[in-house]
């Protein structure tokens, strides 16, 4: 089996649309989160989101090319371009390798919506746009940067729920080990409008402490209402050891261990049970015991059930020792994107040496008790890390990464 590294990184997050200030936001502890009146007017229960401006594309990319992106492709552009430049990629490598690409996402709400009220309006199909159907496809973000970036590897939309980008490095660190692909961008998207997230809202599913946005987003805390939506988009460039040392490029880390399962069980309700097997699964895949980790970026979205089944399965695996913190107590929850980005935000902190706090975490309740929580920004030294998500339908993902 072949050794599977990372040599790129790039993100667009509401922490931040570079390395450099996305770190410093971490270790600050700052949140990225808003009250959008928006959407109350238009009959939300929650006006909380996340906040980011569209990239500004013109002059990088052709109207042929911009016309067929929807919202959460342009961020995964921005990304993609910055993870090939850190990994000294430059097109004419593209032109003459077969480089995939496996990118989750798991909607393209925006794009839908725009197309039914345009053909509503005019009444003639024809005037939806030529560019329509490429926005609003699961695979936009896949299918555009294939096409952006003229890549001949595997081409391939994740479509695991919030779970998404997690899977879409695990999968292809596994074709990677197989010696099926040298090289794949892999990463996750998420667009942030009103109209990705009604459905999600009329679940009661957000927190509705608005008074104090920055403050709203709570893993693990006991008095915790809720996730809030955001997103953005990340993307690591994971390629095998020797065809990084043969390109003669800088090794950020090595992807150790790739676990999964599904819960089988209710659709929205996690359990106990899939994380656990997730986590079990993420370290006998890589080799190692559960001392051999030395920080968990946890799912945790702040959720009443969802934080406390996953508190349950990291003490019953982990203990009580091991640092725990949820990175989406400053983001909120970037859905498809949060597999992806929370490895780049454990990475910048593993590379930093500390541990990013899981800010707001002031009341722990009877499972986050048993947990190492950090709730400031601890000093510290991170070799090895755990990243967990989970979604809905009860899939499952856990990755475990080493810096080098």
């Amino acid at each position: 089996m072949k050794r599977v590294v990372i040599t790129g990184m790039g993100i667009y997050s509401v922490l931040g649309t570079d390395l450099e200030t996305v770190k410093n936001s971490l270790y600050k502890g700052k949140s990225g989160i808003i009250f959008d009146p928006k959407r109350k007017e238009i009959g939300f229960r929650s006006g909380l989101t996340g906040i980011l401006e569209r990239p500004e594309l013109k002059g990088s990319l052709s109207r042929r090319m911009r016309v067929g992106m929807a919202e959460q492709g342009e961020y995964a552009y921005a990304a993609t371009k910055d993870a090939l430049v850190q990994a000294k990629i430059e097109q004419k490598y593209l032109d003459e390798n077969p480089v995939g690409i496996l990118y989750g996402n798991d909607s393209s709400a925006l794009a839908v919506v725009e197309g039914w009220e345009k053909m509503k309006t005019k009444k003639d199909t024809s005037l939806i746009g030529s560019g329509a159907i490429f926005q609003q496809m699961n695979s936009t973000v896949s299918m555009n940067l294939s096409v952006i970036f003229k890549l001949k590897g595997i081409n391939l939309t994740i479509s695991g729920a919030c779970a998404s980008g997690s899977h879409a490095i695990g999968i292809g660190y596994l074709l990677i080990q197989q010696g099926l692909q040298d090289m794949i961008i892999c990463g996750g998207a998420q667009e942030i409008n009103p109209e990705s997230m009604g459905s999600f809202d009329g679940l009661s599913a957000f927190s509705v402490r608005e008074d104090i946005p920055k403050k709203a987003s709570r893993p693990f805390d006991k008095d915790r209402d809720g996730l809030i939506p955001s997103g953005g988009a990340a993307t690591v460039i994971i390629e095998s050891y020797d065809n990084a040392v043969k390109r003669g490029v800088n090794i950020i880390g090595e992807v150790l261990g790739y676990g999964f399962s599904s819960n089988g069980e209710h659709i929205s309700n996690p359990n106990v049970e899939g994380p656990l097997n997730s986590l079990q699964n993420a370290l006998i895949n890589a080799g190692l015991k559960a001392k051999d980790i030395d920080y968990i970026n946890a799912h945790a979205t702040a959720t009443k059930v969802g934080d406390a089944s996953e508190a349950k399965a990291i003490y019953k695996v982990f203990g009580s020792k091991i640092p725990v913190s949820s990175t989406k107590s400053m983001t909120g929850h970037e859905m498809w994107m949060g597999g992806a980005s929370e490895v780049i935000y454990s990475l910048l902190a593993a590379q930093n040496n500390f541990i990013p706090p899981n800010i707001n975490f002031e009341n722990p309740d009877e499972d986050s008790k048993k947990l190492n929580i950090i709730a400031r920004t601890k000093e510290s030294q991170i070799n090895t890390f755990l990243s967990n998500s989970f979604g809905f339908g009860g899939t499952n993902s856990s990755l475990i990464i080493r810096k080098l």
